[in-house]
């Protein structure tokens, strides 16, 4: 009797499901959205389910590309000043007219200090150095930068219109709940760690040109679930009670390809993998043993026996969807002999013994990386710590590192290599755990930044790469695939390298 009331007692703490209509779309996503206002988060989950009622004034299309979606064009008037001009006949969710008022209203609270209710945006840094807009008529406006800063287009993929009236209204409080849009999809009900409920908006623009087809959305409605734990997550799934889930665990792919209802779909994503090496004292400092490390771990049997494939190999630190890619780099590939060869070479005959930090969720794949360095004399110890141990440990500014090897990982989800290169391998930046200072590097990253020319851009970035690489602060490892689980009666879905869901041209037949 206590047992089936534990039962019925657990039962009612679930939610009431809310019923299946015909033109709805069902996702069931892992983390709930952590506001609604699209200037105050810093959280790529966050902002995938915003972006599904909020448009920028760019986007980008399937091969990453930026093109515009609420702008006309954005054309670049000189090194520091950018023109956009809004598309005719783009509003917001209550009908009124989407003006450069609100372009400029929008940049305002994204980059004024204590501009979100006494509170400064935590996207400011994501802006850049965004001096001022000016409007030069309704559908009009000017971005002028204090400084040049070539990424802009590439970084404004990340920021949503507001409506100045609405926004304004509300308050930063009422923001956080509240929704008007210009997206495909407009707010119904937000029923915190539950669900979004979204329904099409009708007098939506179309959207993007360059993606077809520029018209309302295709579902009429959209649920986003949220169902944080995997195995829950699969089995709605499997059982039709969702129509795509992100986030699939490897483990469960042959599960969900399986069944004939559903299928599975990756794509590459923007996350690099990679180890850092101490190389501000210790046997790190030495370069030859950071190339031992790299020839003694066997990346692609890793990939194929624990991911179950789904990674993809990287020499440098940027993805090989990433602007300015170095294509051309030396492979340091796996060679156990070459590994002990370095070693001795360097001072160490006999090998080393080192610890390998790592958060719980890579454990499996540290204890294989750590059994295959012991192997080539690299006697590891692999350490579990929190994230915010091992950032102290890692990345405090101004104090040594305390560790010897810790895989860990950057995202970069603009494709641009100023978003990962900078803080990772730039001299003392804030995500430099290697400790890697080398002034022609910084200078080469430096003059990278604020090149004009495309050609020349992408060329400083991949001479920066190769030099980085020979330099091997890091073993870089690999780019992992997001996995998505899906209903074959999906349509019109294809998973982004940036972790958007975009639901506009998505339905189930």
């Amino acid at each position: 009797m206590r047992k089936r009331l534990i039962s019925l007692m657990a039962a009612a703490a679930i939610s009431v499901p809310v019923a299946v209509q015909a033109g709805e779309l069902r996702i069931g996503y892992t983390t709930d959205a952590l506001t609604l206002d699209p200037h105050n988060h810093r959280n790529r989950t966050t902002q995938t389910i915003i972006r599904n009622m909020y448009d920028g004034l760019v986007t980008r299309d399937s091969n990453m590309k930026v093109v515009p979606q609420l702008a006309e064009y954005l054309k670049v008037i000189d090194k520091t000043t950018y023109e956009v001009k809004l598309q005719a006949g783009a509003t917001f969710h209550d009908g009124s007219p989407i003006t450069a008022e609100d372009v400029k209203y929008t940049f305002e609270r994204l980059t004024k200090d204590g501009a979100i209710g006494g509170k400064t945006s935590p996207r400011k840094s994501l802006v850049g150095p965004v001096k001022r807009v000016d409007v030069i008529d309704a559908r009009t406006a000017r971005i002028i930068l204090e400084t040049p800063w070539p990424q802009f287009p590439a970084f404004l993929t990340l920021h949503e219109i507001v409506s100045k009236k609405f926004t304004e209204a509300q308050g930063a409080d009422g923001l956080s709940t509240k929704v008007m849009g210009s997206g495909p999809f407009k707010l119904v009900e937000w029923r915190k760690g539950d669900l979004i409920i979204m329904e099409r908006y009708d007098g939506y623009y179309g959207g993007s040109p360059a993606l077809p087809p520029q018209a309302k959305a295709c579902s009429e409605r959209v649920i986003f679930k949220i169902i944080p734990e995997n195995a829950s997550r699969v089995a709605a799934l499997l059982a039709g009670d969702v129509d795509l889930i992100n986030d699939l665990p490897a483990h469960a792919i042959s599960q969900v390809k399986n069944n004939p209802n559903t299928d599975v779909v990756t794509v590459n994503g923007t996350r690099s993998y990679f180890i850092a090496m101490n190389s501000e004292t210790g046997p790190f400092a030495d370069k030859r043993v950071r190339q031992a490390v790299s020839h003694a771990i066997d990346r692609q049997l890793i990939i194929d026996r624990i991911m179950n494939g789904n990674g993809t190999l990287i020499d440098g630190i940027l993805s090989p969807d990433a602007f300015g890619k170095n294509k051309n780099l030396p492979r340091l590939a796996y060679d156990p002999a070459k590994a002990k060869s370095l070693m001795a070479v360097a001072g160490y005959p006999n090998g080393i013994e080192v610890v390998l930090d790592v958060k719980s969720e890579l454990k499996e794949i540290a204890e294989a990386i750590g059994s295959l360095l012991t192997k080539a004399g690299i006697r590891t110890q692999v350490q579990v710590g929190e994230v915010s141990q091992l950032r102290k440990k890692w990345r405090t500014k101004g104090k040594p590192k305390t560790g010897d090897l810790w895989i860990t990982s950057w995202g970069n989800g603009t494709l641009d290599p100023v978003g990962i290169f900078v803080p990772t391998h730039r001299t003392d930046d804030r995500g430099n755990s290697a400790g890697y200072a080398n002034a022609e590097f910084d200078a080469l990253l430096d003059a990278a930044g604020i090149e004009p020319d495309t050609a020349k851009r992408a060329a400083l970035y991949q001479k920066a790469e190769a030099m980085a690489t020979n330099d091997a602060p890091y073993a870089y490892l690999w780019v992992t695939k997001d996995l998505y689980g899906v209903s074959r009666r999906l349509t019109g879905f294809r998973p982004s390298s940036d972790g958007r869901i975009n639901l506009h041209d998505a339905c189930v037949k």
